[in-house]
């Protein structure tokens, strides 16, 4: 017997969202056999094409959908020439064929429980009723945003019956200690009642090989950006900052980062400063660095936070609050140092780099065991389901 899953995210800007559901599929990869006896295999749908440079975990397979990219007016098309409800239904219709045929046992859905412009709402109705048995989950980040913009997306869909009519429970990858979108309005009172908090996402990730030009013997100092679509500002000021004495640095730009932006970061790395597109995998080059400078993205929060390397957060403050309440509330557990971007410059980061490099910093007060959590609550909801799928049919005769 093999358990079929399908984890989307919408991506639109950065990689996080699928840096997620990758650590996801993994963790049910290693822990569904062992309490199912059934082994795995699933697809992870997504709308960045650079997402499949990163290895699957076995069994797994990527659905990649036209992208699409925030815009003046919400959502727009990033490549193709046409409209945006076009686009919408060309996803939407890919979405829908490839659950009727792939036929699930549990989806998780990352963030946009009705996906960007509501393109899973149709996919997700037509599974309740093909399969019945099949659990469906919410999954989103500990940190929504401020409570009144998240009220209003919530009501944008149609509110706590929207959810409770298309998924089975929400899963919160979170500490409440640290942070509880229940109690901070971010969570309607309603969907609350479903949600349960697994813990960070951290403990457990894959870890690949880091750079080459990161295993020479000399420690370093690390910048990274995520995707790099919007980390220009932090890493412009990482490559003026001076390097502590007896260290490299190292600067990530991402994958997503502006051309334009990419030059100049270039242009202006001091001496001992290395500029570094993309590396093969940031959690393991992460490991090995002495401190870290970051943006607040509850990925790199999370794989920083695996970890004991002391780390400056800076978190993005256009569009959404999230990163910026994130950062917040991590630093008030000790977890982290904070910055706004706009007291960012060379000079305080390399007094930071500093002051920190080579420090180490103990996040055991933190649930970090998010993964482990996911797996196990995945198996009980699939055993819950089909029991109850059984009974019913049963029932009915």
């Amino acid at each position: 017997m093999v358990i079929r899953v399908v984890l989307y995210s919408h991506d639109s800007v950065g990689l996080g969202h699928v840096r997620r559901n990758l650590a996801i599929a993994h963790a049910l990869t290693e822990t569904l056999p062992a309490l199912t006896g059934e082994s795995v295999s699933g697809l992870l749908v997504t709308g960045q094409p650079s997402a499949t440079s990163f290895p699957t975990a076995p069994g797994w397979d990527w659905l990649v959908l036209p992208g699409i990219t925030p815009g003046s007016a919400g959502y727009e098309p990033r490549h193709l020439s046409v409209g945006m409800t076009a686009l919408s239904s060309i996803r939407a219709n890919v979405i829908r064929v490839a659950l009727r045929e792939f036929s699930p046992d549990l989806v998780i859905v990352d963030r946009h429980p009705l996906g960007a412009h509501g393109e899973l709402e149709a996919a997700l109705t037509a599974l309740r009723t093909a399969r019945p048995d099949c659990a469906i989950v919410l999954g989103l980040r500990e940190v929504l945003d401020k409570p009144s913009v998240a009220r209003a997306e919530w009501k944008a869909i149609g509110g706590a019956a929207t959810v409770r009519r298309l998924f089975d429970a929400v899963w919160l990858y979170g500490d409440p200690a640290v942070h509880d979108a229940a109690t901070t309005g971010e969570l309607p009172r309603a969907i609350a009642a479903l949600a349960e908090h697994t813990g960070y996402l951290s403990n457990g990730r894959p870890v690949g090989r880091p750079s080459r030009r990161a295993r020479r013997e000399e420690p370093f100092v690390l910048t990274m950006v995520g995707g790099g679509a919007d980390g220009g500002f932090l890493a412009t000021a990482a490559a003026q900052a001076e390097v502590p004495e007896g260290y490299r640095h190292l600067i990530v730009l991402g994958p997503q980062m502006p051309d334009a932006h990419r030059r100049e970061v270039r242009a202006l790395a001091k001496p001992g400063t290395s500029v570094l597109r993309t590396v093969p995998d940031g959690l393991a080059l992460l490991r090995q660095a002495s401190a870290v400078v970051c943006m607040g993205g509850y990925n790199s929060i999370s794989e920083v936070l695996s970890t004991t390397v002391p780390a400056l957060v800076v978190p993005r403050v256009a569009r959404r609050q999230e990163q910026a309440i994130r950062a917040q509330a991590l630093a008030r557990v000790g977890a982290i140092d904070a910055a706004g971007p706009a007291t960012v410059t060379p000079e305080s980061l390399g007094a930071w780099f500093a002051a920190n490099a080579g420090r180490t910093v103990h996040r055991d007060g933190i649930d970090r065991d998010g993964l482990r959590a996911v797996g196990t609550l995945a198996g009980t909801l699939l055993t819950e389901r089909r029991a109850m799928t059984e009974g019913e049919a049963r029932h009915a005769v």
